[in-house]
């Protein structure tokens, strides 16, 4: 990490606790070494501060897909952003560092200019004390997961050397904890889902049916379900290849997922086969979203290797009182999905009902 120092803070010596260096970090390098975020930012706006001998401070963690920084933990008196935008024009000090990936750090923020950065840049620049700051840029295998923040340094009123030392070690420990929280969570997710869709996965669906008849036992209410089948995706497959069929499925449960509410849960349940909670939904409704999944299905196709590829897809559907189990639900929609692919397929049958819809 490259350092960005005010020359007036190189002659500061070392923190006023006295203690080396390594006394200080160890025992906070077994804290930051966690999963555990909670632990993490308490470290950062409680036992960092104390050490360096700065007033205030705050911890984001980085959403790189909606380019923001979240505001995890701060000890701060008086209301400082929760949400900062990597877009916003001009740039605060955090995006700055982020941008970067250099540490900001001075005794004068009003007069660095590396790049210059204006008061107007700074919204609660008023309710500082001091103008000293460090901004830590936390980086892991050379991307920024967060930005740790510390202001205010009082006795004495800049940081100095060990200071330095002290806040970049401690912004790449932290940097590779909460990357590791990141992969953890990722690794989790993907466990979760099915790897070609994004839908949850089998296992994750049942778990998911097991919550909502929990629910419906406690709160009451009904459970409508959607098991639905891809019409003819062996001979696709067979015509056309995997490769084809793959690209089908995936289309497919692009379409079910516009057709469905955010509260709905929608799984690949096997190859070709998708399941569909739906809580506190009556039949009725549960039978609009099912013929509206058969339509949008039905318009759609798949372009292979300048061939159009029309799609369908078979659905069974039924709804579930609180004293159901999650076997006799995806069997009883199993049965009424074997009928819409026995009657001629694009269509949708209801479980215990005598015709199709």
């Amino acid at each position: 990490m490259t350092r960005r120092i005010d020359q007036s803070n190189e002659h500061k010596d070392a923190p006023s606790s006295g203690r080396s260096l390594l006394e200080l970090v160890t025992p906070l390098a077994r804290q930051i070494n966690s999963l555990d975020m909670d632990r993490i930012a308490d470290v950062c706006v409680a036992k960092i501060p104390a050490i360096v001998g700065s007033t205030f401070a705050s911890l984001y963690v980085l959403d790189e897909p909606n380019h923001i920084l979240h505001l995890v933990r701060c000890n701060h008196p008086f209301p400082i952003n929760k949400i900062v935008s990597l877009n916003q024009t001009p740039p605060s000090p955090m995006v700055v560092a982020v941008k970067s990936k250099e540490l900001i750090l001075t005794g004068d923020i009003d007069t660095y200019n590396r790049p210059i950065i204006k008061k107007s840049q700074r919204a609660f620049a008023g309710n500082y004390t001091t103008t000293n700051c460090a901004i830590v840029p936390l980086i892991c295998h050379d991307g920024v997961v967060g930005v740790l923040n510390l202001a205010d340094k009082a006795q004495p009123a800049s940081f100095g050397r060990e200071d330095i030392s002290l806040i970049e070690l401690l912004g790449q420990l932290i940097g590779a904890s909460i990357g590791n929280i990141k992969l953890f969570e990722k690794m989790q997710r993907q466990a979760m889902l099915d790897g070609l869709t994004g839908l949850m996965n089998h296992r994750t669906f049942y778990e998911a049916l097991e919550r909502e008849l929990w629910r419906s036992r406690r709160y009451g209410g009904t459970i409508s379900m959607i098991m639905a089948d891809i019409d003819n995706l062996k001979a696709i497959n067979d015509t056309h290849g995997h490769r084809a069929g793959d690209k089908v499925i995936r289309e497919i449960s692009r379409r079910i997922r516009e057709c469905i509410r955010q509260i709905d849960l929608a799984a690949r349940y096997g190859g070709d086969e998708f399941g569909v909670i739906l809580p506190n939904t009556s039949l009725e409704e549960a039978i609009l979203v099912s013929q509206r999944i058969v339509d949008a299905v039905a318009c759609s196709c798949v372009c292979w290797q300048s061939v159009r590829i029309p799609l369908s897809i078979s659905i069974g559907v039924g709804q579930y009182g609180a004293d159901a189990n999650p076997e006799d639900i995806t069997s009883r929609s199993d049965r009424a999905l074997y009928r819409a692919k026995q009657s001629g397929k694009n269509t949708v049958w209801v479980f215990g009902s005598a015709e199709k819809q």
